[in-house]
């Protein structure tokens, strides 16, 4: 039997993992051979969606993820039984920004917690810690390559990317240690997301996207020409699934995988958007720039070459279009 934990369980990515793996029914853990999945306890600030709390295989734990997993509570009971731990909890971008205490609070001090309470347990899970492109970035002293690969150095300039790129380190640490089994992997910015729209200074890859097929308007604050690297929540899921289920040798090392991803325009997803849905829909998008936004845009990486990946059986999407194809199968009513 595989018990799993996913902590922001309720959030669009962690509720949609959860799904995958019940629909599943049996999870291979690091090529060891599928064993059936007996229970997702899903760890979160906000309630989980309707559908996961009634299930009979999920646990629902509400509240801040530090207090959570402390001892005598319901997320450090839950890891004690966890086989795997999916590490998706995080403010975002925009918001670590904004808010520094914040993103201190929920990426890195929320991380050390959950990391001490798998090493308390004394249980080694496999730990796969959800962390992003953002670790990538240039400065006058190490300007960033034209194309990211897998030697590229990390050289974060955001509070959000160095809070990942400290988690990725720490993990690594306590695998080192053997106090746990950790796999980090870098995710691409998710596009199109489902629902409202969030924080993060990359939610008008999704908001351009979802609004005007929603008939609402959307405001871009970036040039079409502006370059993007991206994926579909499908492949997302794919990534973390792959996080799992690869043997230790095929895996690779304790250094994070940087996940494949698609590189487009801006302009290219708005031509995407009209080939599919029409003229009419692309004229909800208010073109307005915001210099701040722009500006982190136009330092993010958008063109990768995942060595690593690609040997672990991974791939970018095709194209935009079947992205929104896809957005539009998953969010019409059935």
């Amino acid at each position: 039997m595989a018990n799993v934990v996913i902590t922001g369980g309720a959030g669009f990515l962690g509720a949609r993992l959860a799904r995958d793996l019940l629909a599943a029914g049996s999870l291979d853990v690091a090529g060891d051979g599928e064993r059936p999945l007996s229970r997702v306890t899903l760890l979160d600030r906000v309630a989980a969606p309707p559908d996961l709390a009634a299930s009979d295989r999920v646990t629902v734990a509400e509240g801040d993820l530090a207090g959570l997993v402390a001892p005598g509570q319901a997320g450090r009971y839950a890891l004690a039984g966890a086989d795997v731990v999916f590490h998706l909890a995080a403010a975002v971008s925009g918001e670590c920004e904004t808010d520094f205490d914040l993103g201190i609070r929920a990426n890195l001090h929320a991380t050390e917690a959950l990391f001490a309470a798998c090493r308390a347990v004394g249980t080694i899970p496999l730990v796969v810690f959800s962390s992003s492109i953002a670790v990538f970035g240039g400065s006058p002293e190490l300007p960033l390559p034209a194309v990211v690969e897998d030697r590229t150095l990390p050289n974060p300039q955001t509070s959000y990317g160095i809070q990942k790129f400290i988690g990725e380190q720490l993990l690594a640490d306590y695998t080192r240690k053997g106090f746990l089994r950790g796999r980090s992997i870098r995710l691409m910015t998710v596009s199109v997301r489902p629902g409202r729209p969030n924080a993060a200074a990359s939610g008008f890859m999704s908001g351009i996207i979802r609004e005007p097929l929603a008939g609402q308007r959307a405001v871009c604050p970036v040039d079409p020409a502006a370059e993007v690297a991206l994926a579909s929540p499908a492949r997302a899921i794919e990534a973390l699934r792959c996080a799992v289920t690869s043997p230790d040798d095929v895996w690779g090392g304790r250094t994070a995988v940087t996940m494949p991803g698609l590189t487009v325009t801006v302009g290219d997803m708005v031509a995407a958007l009209a080939q599919v849905a029409g003229p009419e829909v692309t004229s909800l998008i208010d073109w307005v720039p915001d210099p701040a936004v722009a500006g982190m845009v136009s330092g993010w990486a958008a063109h990768f070459h995942s060595d690593r990946a690609a040997r672990l059986g991974l791939a970018p999407d095709p194209d935009f279009t079947s992205i929104i194809r896809k957005h539009l199968a998953d969010t019409q009513p059935r």
